[in-house]
């Protein structure tokens, strides 16, 4: 990593009523003494400063400066903020003049890659910062901010505790067989080793995170001309399918992103499940199928009036939607048709058209006048929070976490298996799966095992 002092603009880019230039590193101070013409200002105290180009005095701007020096700054080394107004020349100006007094334009994430150098975050809460920066909904930003705050490092670290742990007492039995130590050290691994391994089992099979940062997956599935395009426009609330009576008209998959609850949400329209009459729609059908099968939740639209086909019916889960489309064009079954639309309640007694799903929640509703739209909505936003609202331990939120849990959890299953008879390569195993959890903060220390070691046991003393 480049090193030096570096400075960039820290708020958003365009006009602003205030903009954040941020200059960091060894050359702050005197960048900022230059620009102001004055001392430093007391540590952390905003101060109203006339801002001048060094080489020449002229007055760029009147700002606020404030002091951070290291290593109590979001970097761990000086800093210094300057508050200027948002005008695009203002921010070239300011930053022109940084850059003449030995500052250089700081390169993409390099004031966070510092912030971990120097301790002051580690890999996952520096990945919670940049989902915060990010972060489009509630769900978002309240998931970014915990994790940012250190919640699933927390986990993590918790985790490798236990892994060094467990290591120590393999690595004394094997490597100091002649210490007064306690017996059977490797075996009083195993409790330690199966308990990690399940809880990364459980960690591994919550998708939450992923689907809170990525976006929950709802998939409209039926036959050609059931209403699937229209019911995706009614849900959108724009044009995003074109609709037409032609059967096969969706033949790719049409995905809208929506929110529901705070979360975000992606609903797929698809190609009608029927027997295809050339390749091309061969292909839609297959990619409805797969993109049924992976999504959270599935709405299966038939036609009011009509049954359900078997093809259908076999692609829906418990907790799906059976959605009874064109309401206005057919009344369905001897029932009220918007029976508790108005509490947002499904009519969940209705029985299946063409066989029994369990679980599967019927409604009934009409794209074109609205009618059930609303219970249709609350169904939907209620799966979404009951799937991602949950505050409990923070699980993990990108492909990153997931390979190197996944890669920590095959070692401890090796080093279980090996435990008895092969203690040495149990240990190496325990070292691979605490290396992996390491690399997922960042914090990887070899000494942790011989202090471990020497601190429980009294070795050599």
């Amino acid at each position: 990593m480049k090193q030096g002092t570096i400075v960039a603009l820290a708020s958003g880019a365009g006009r602003a009523g205030v903009a954040v230039i941020r200059v960091s590193g060894p050359g702050a101070g005197a960048a900022l003494t230059a620009l102001t013409g004055r001392s430093l200002p007391p540590p952390r105290v905003a101060t109203l400063a006339a801002l001048s180009e060094p080489s020449t005095s002229e007055e760029l701007d009147q700002a606020l400066a404030l002091w951070f020096p290291a290593p109590a700054s979001f970097t761990g080394e000086d800093v210094a903020e300057l508050h200027v107004h948002g005008g695009p020349a203002v921010v070239e100006g300011v930053i022109a003049a940084c850059l003449g007094v030995g500052a250089r334009p700081a390169e993409p994430g390099e004031f966070t890659r510092r912030a971990f150098e120097n301790g002051k975050l580690d890999l996952a809460e520096a990945e919670g910062l940049a989902d915060l920066v990010e972060a489009e909904t509630e769900g978002q930003r309240r998931q970014a901010l915990r994790q940012a705050k250190g919640a699933l490092s927390a986990v993590y670290e918790g985790w490798r505790a236990q892994l060094i742990e467990a290591a120590a007492l393999i690595e004394a039995e094997i490597d100091f067989p002649d210490e007064d130590l306690p017996g059977a050290l490797a075996q009083r691994a195993a409790p330690i080793l199966q308990a990690l391994t399940a809880d990364m089992a459980r960690h591994l099979a919550d998708h939450r995170g992923e689907r809170v940062r990525e976006g929950y997956r709802i998939a409209i599935i039926g036959p050609p001309n059931a209403g699937k395009s229209s019911l995706l426009n009614a849900l959108a609330k724009r044009e995003a399918a074109i609709v037409s009576d032609i059967p096969g008209t969706t033949r790719d998959v049409v995905e809208v992103r929506l929110v529901l609850d705070g979360f975000p949400v992606w609903i797929a329209d698809t190609a009608g499940l029927r027997e295809a009459a050339d390749a091309i729609e061969a292909e839609g059908v297959r990619r409805a199928l797969a993109r049924a099968e992976g999504a959270d939740v599935r709405i299966g639209v038939v036609e009011a009036g009509t049954e359900a086909p078997a093809s259908l019916l076999a692609a829906l889960q418990p907790n799906d939607l059976l959605v009874h489309s064109k309401a206005d064009l057919a009344d369905p079954l001897p029932f009220s048709a918007f029976q508790g639309e108005a509490s947002g309640s499904a009519n969940s007694h209705l029985p299946l058209s063409g066989g029994e799903r369990e679980g599967v929640v019927e409604l009934t509703v009409s794209a074109i006048t609205g009618k059930g739209m609303a219970a249709l909505e609350a169904q939907l936003a209620q799966r979404v929070a009951d799937a991602l609202g949950r505050e409990e331990a923070p699980t993990l939120t990108r492909a990153r976490h997931r390979r190197l849990v996944e890669e920590a959890r095959a070692a401890l299953v090796r080093a279980l298996s090996r435990l008895a008879d092969a203690p040495e390569l149990a240990a190496e195993d325990v070292r691979v799966a605490a290396s992996a959890i390491g690399r997922l903060t960042g914090r990887i220390d070899v000494e942790d095992l011989l202090d471990e070691i020497f601190l429980s046991f009294c070795i050599g003393k």
